[in-house]
């Protein structure tokens, strides 16, 4: 049952992005669209209380409950972010703005684009795991949370791996393309 609530945070969020955007510049209603946008953080909240009254209610710790978690550490890191992106492609695609595709950066540009995404990354991991950390700890019965030590390792080797592939920008920069440079 949580894992369809977690699914439907998530396509929550998105419904409350693409009202607020579509009140916003569809309608021209400015503060209902803002007030849609702002709806998103409580769709995390509402995610949080069922997972822990799930677990309180004595269920076994399982990968979705642990992804609520992630879903929380990236929502608070990325969701500002993800609602700027959404919204430069609405004003592209209905109002005639800018092409968002044209903004691409190289050399070390790209390289500091790429390392604060790899910081960016591991805020997210820290608020995830402080949560996952909390209801290991809450829970204090080592075979009910596996799942959750678990995820932290699978992510915490995800963000390794990240790392890497982020902090090899400053090294092998993205070249300009010839095209570009004509």
């Amino acid at each position: 049952m949580i894992a369809y609530f977690i699914i439907g945070c998530e396509i929550a969020f998105w419904v409350f992005v693409a009202a607020g955007l579509s009140v916003r510049y569809l309608l021209g209603m400015k503060r209902t669209g803002i007030a849609l946008l702002m709806a998103t953080p409580i769709v995390d909240v509402l995610l949080l209380v069922a997972t822990v009254m799930d677990l309180q209610r004595g269920a076994t710790a399982s990968t979705i409950h642990g992804i609520a978690a992630i879903y929380i550490g990236v929502s608070v890191v990325y969701g500002h972010r993800m609602i700027a992106w959404a919204d430069r492609y609405f004003l592209y695609w209905f109002k005639g703005g800018d092409n968002p595709r044209g903004q691409k950066v190289y050399g070390r540009e790209h390289a500091n684009r790429e390392i604060q995404g790899w910081f960016r990354h591991l805020a997210a991991w820290c608020i995830g795991c402080l949560f996952l950390y909390i209801m290991v700890l809450w829970i204090g019965d080592a075979e009910r949370t596996e799942a959750f030590t678990s995820l932290i390792r699978i992510w915490g080797m995800i963000l390794g791996i990240d790392f890497i592939i982020s902090f090899s920008y400053t090294l092998w920069p993205r070249k300009i393309p010839l095209e570009k440079m004509k």
